[in-house]
């Protein structure tokens, strides 16, 4: 077999390398500019909805919920029932927790509110009296919707026993706390001060990096190098051979 556009005659098992690293190498490109345009709609889809006022939410409004709307939701805080996320804060790199406490709303159903990160010392609710808001309230904040995280076999599990998630299970949290059915999200409370300053608000990670047109351009230039290197190499060959 020849390739007179390249002026060579390839060697079966160089061309069979190069060409499973070639298919490998688009692959990687396309699914990089698929992610691309996923991460560009993404981004342009938190910023609409950011721009919008929040809309008042009840039971009766969670099927209809999207991830990033902002919404109000109004009731009271079961503190006793707390769960906590090991996390770090949105700006700053101590390991603490989020406290996410379940939120029963007026009219009916339960809401988690991701309340905000607490440091270490401060995990205990003893050490935040000020903060447990009692009576009626009001969440403004932004709906997050979870799911498990992935390559889960190298993410430990979830210690409900030790009240200590890796993740927010909402079902296993609802059947952990007493809590019946829940909202299938969890509204980030926006950054308003709680009273003793903790927990603090505002944790939504709204500064998406969108590096997948490098990481495109990375892939396909690897391709055309390699293209580049096969060539050569049969060409020094052949010339060798003269």
């Amino acid at each position: 077999m020849s390739l007179p556009i390249l002026g060579v005659r390839p060697r079966l098992v160089p061309t069979l390398f190069v060409g499973l690293a070639l298919l490998i190498l688009l692959g990687l490109g396309t699914w990089q500019v698929e992610r691309l345009a996923w991460k560009t709609d993404l981004l342009h889809t938190i910023a609409t909805r950011m721009s919008a006022e929040p809309r008042a939410l009840t039971g009766a409004d969670w099927d209809h919920v999207a991830d990033y709307e902002r919404v109000t939701v109004s009731g009271h805080y079961l503190h006793d029932r707390e769960f906590h996320l090991l996390a770090r804060p949105l700006a700053g790199d101590d390991l603490g927790y989020r406290i996410l406490t379940p939120f029963a709303v007026e009219g009916g159903g339960t809401v988690i509110v991701n309340r905000g990160y607490v440091p270490t010392d401060h995990r205990s609710a003893s050490t935040r009296l000020d903060g447990q808001i009692q009576g009626p309230a009001s969440v403004t904040g932004i709906v997050r919707i979870p799911h498990a995280p992935g390559l889960s076999w190298f993410i430990p599990e979830n210690r409900p026993a030790e009240n200590l998630w890796l993740w927010p299970d909402l079902v296993r949290m609802a059947a952990v706390g007493g809590l019946g059915t829940v909202a299938p999200f969890v509204i980030d409370a926006d950054a308003t001060r709680n009273p003793g300053g903790l927990p603090v608000g505002g944790q939504t990670q709204l500064d998406i990096p969108n590096d997948h047109l490098q990481y495109a351009i990375t892939w396909y230039s690897l391709a055309i190098v390699l293209i580049v290197m096969f060539v050569i190499y049969h060409r020094r060959r052949k010339d060798g051979a003269k």
